[in-house]
């Protein structure tokens, strides 16, 4: 930080010259996050028109991965059960959830 002495032309130019460098630096760093929220709505649509594609609405999300999560349980409870584990003499761990 600059120092205000009677001479104060050469303190006054160095607070300007660090004021202006502090706004350079704030600006560069608006316009990073300017181009990155940019790229962030654009992923963002790009996985809307996905989920479009699949069928999904983004409100119904959480509700359809619970519903695959389910249905994964299932299957492999199912393919579990279909295995001669007797036969093979190993039975696959049980898992508590």
């Amino acid at each position: 930080m600059a120092r205000v002495n009677s001479g104060g032309s050469e303190d006054y130019e160095a607070k300007i010259n660090e004021l202006k460098a502090g706004l350079d630096k704030a600006n560069d760093l608006r316009i990073q996050a300017k181009t990155r929220l940019e790229e962030l709505a654009k992923q963002e649509q790009e996985i809307i028109s996905q989920l479009a594609e699949l069928g999904v609405k983004p409100e119904e999300l959480d509700r359809e991965i619970a519903s695959l999560d389910e249905q994964i349980k299932n299957l492999v409870a199912e393919i579990e059960s279909l295995i001669p584990w007797d036969l093979i003499g190993t039975a696959p761990e049980k898992r508590e959830k």
